[in-house]
């Protein structure tokens, strides 16, 4: 069973940072890509980040490039959000999700590329 555990959320003022950090377990987990989603209250659950299983490609969004930075350590099977210049837009729940095939090639943003997502961990930014 894949397990999927995201932590550091929290309140933060507008141009402030984060780091969210997701902790994998249940298979090989440096077989796969990983991906972050965020879903505002009202709206669509929406890519952020995503990066290779090998971590040597990384693929953002345009709403956050340049902000956010995505990494991942094969040997911890964990995946990190550095999130800086943090915009009350950016408030959301923060998902971790896994591709569901291994060694892909080209990064994906959609979300049916994923079949292993966490529970979520909440980001505020205030004004």
């Amino acid at each position: 069973q894949v397990q999927l555990v995201e932590s550091g959320g929290g309140l933060v003022q507008a141009g402030g940072s984060l780091r969210l950090s997701c902790a994998a377990s249940g298979r090989t987990f440096s077989r796969y890509g990983m991906g972050w989603f965020r879903q505002a209250p009202g709206k669509e659950r929406e890519f952020v980040a995503a990066i290779s299983w090998r971590g040597d490609g990384t693929y953002y969004a345009d709403s956050v490039k340049g902000r956010f930075t995505i990494s991942r350590n094969n040997a911890k099977n964990t995946v990190d959000l550095q999130m800086n210049s943090l915009k009350p837009e950016d408030t959301a729940d923060y998902y971790c999700a896994s591709d569901r095939a291994a060694f892909r090639v080209v990064l994906t943003k959609q979300i049916y590329d994923y079949n292993y997502w966490g529970q979520g961990t909440q980001v505020t930014v205030s004004s």
